[in-house]
């Protein structure tokens, strides 16, 4: 028997009361505790790191991304309006009015324009609406998108243009089988119609979020593995850490999805007059839907692995209580 070990009056020894934590433990939760919360906050950023540059460097992953906009009616009747326009620009009427009297000119010109534009956009239409459409519209992505990787890979400022040629190229097959068909078409040049996705003076800027994004997909997804996993080793109750893991990952993807939402609102309000909301509604969708599925993902494991921590242990216990109730009763 111990000499230090209490001793009742019977004789019967004491149980000695358990020691309290040392103060060396106290630093150690601490540092566990920061590493938890560190990394719920990276796990999310990680994500987004990790999606945006599968979008900016894999051009396959970004054209399957865009694909289905192919059959959106607000991007297709943003693509007929782009390709009317510019081929409405080069429509010259000035042989046509020399006959007309001058006063009468500017009403033969809007009623001749309006009866022009009216049959090029229905032959735009139906270009745009029909099967052959999507094969075109995905080689136009695939080639801007490797116009953008070089333009962010190499020095210069050239800006990327989504080129609509190739739909230019079917309307004036269509048209060319008239005489003013032909005669509205032939005058528009080679380069067809461009739509400008990044302006030459924009390239810097986005050059360097382009390796910020580089960096942070190579970075943050190992960072906040290892603060997560050091984290959990160094607390002293693991349950409790684990069920503040959960929350924490949950509640910073939860805000995550907040700031993609505010971040679209605010995008698509800054847009020009001039271009379709709808349309680029549909093209933020695309590109941001994998990326909250994944967010959605991450809320719904965060809360289910606090939820286990939370209730496990006594399911466990009420569990194998249950059980040996039930041997009990059959003995």
């Amino acid at each position: 028997m111990s000499a230090s070990a209490p001793v009742r009056p019977g004789g019967r020894v004491r149980a000695a009361k358990p020691s309290p934590p040392g103060p060396r433990r106290r630093p150690r939760s601490l540092v566990g505790g920061v590493l938890l919360l560190v990394g719920a906050v990276l796990l999310p950023l990680g994500l987004a790191a990790v999606r945006a540059r599968t979008e900016l460097t894999e051009t396959d992953g970004y054209v399957a991304a865009v694909a289905p906009l192919a059959g959106n009616t607000a991007v297709q009747e943003a693509v007929v309006h782009e390709v009317t326009d510019g081929v409405m620009a080069h429509v010259r009427l000035d042989g046509l009015l020399r006959t007309v009297p001058r006063a009468e000119r500017p009403a033969v010109r809007r009623h001749f324009t309006r009866g022009i534009r009216q049959y090029v956009t229905r032959q735009v239409r139906q270009v745009v609406t029909g099967h052959g459409f999507p094969a075109m519209w995905n080689g136009v992505h695939r080639t801007a998108h490797r116009t953008l990787d070089g333009s962010l890979t190499a020095p210069g400022r050239s800006a990327v243009t989504l080129d609509l040629t190739p739909v230019v190229e079917r309307v004036r097959g269509q048209l060319s089988h008239n005489g003013m068909g032909l005669d509205v078409v032939r005058r528009v040049p080679s380069a067809g119609v461009r739509i400008v996705l990044l302006k030459a003076p924009d390239v810097p800027r986005v050059r360097a979020l382009h390796d910020l994004v580089l960096t942070g997909a190579r970075l943050l997804p190992p960072a906040a593995a290892l603060c997560l996993a050091g984290g959990l080793l160094l607390v002293r109750r693991r349950r409790r850490a684990l069920i503040g893991a959960g929350a924490g990952c949950a509640a910073a993807a939860a805000l995550l999805a907040v700031a993609l939402s505010l971040l679209r609102r605010r995008t698509l309000d800054a847009l020009p007059a001039m271009v379709s909301r709808p349309a680029a509604g549909a093209y933020a969708d695309a590109l941001t839907d994998p990326l909250l599925t994944g967010v959605w993902l991450l809320i719904g494991a965060g809360t289910l692995t606090g939820a286990l921590a939370a209730g496990g242990p006594q399911a466990a216990r009420a569990l194998r209580a249950r059980r040996a109730a039930r041997g009990a009763d059959g003995c």
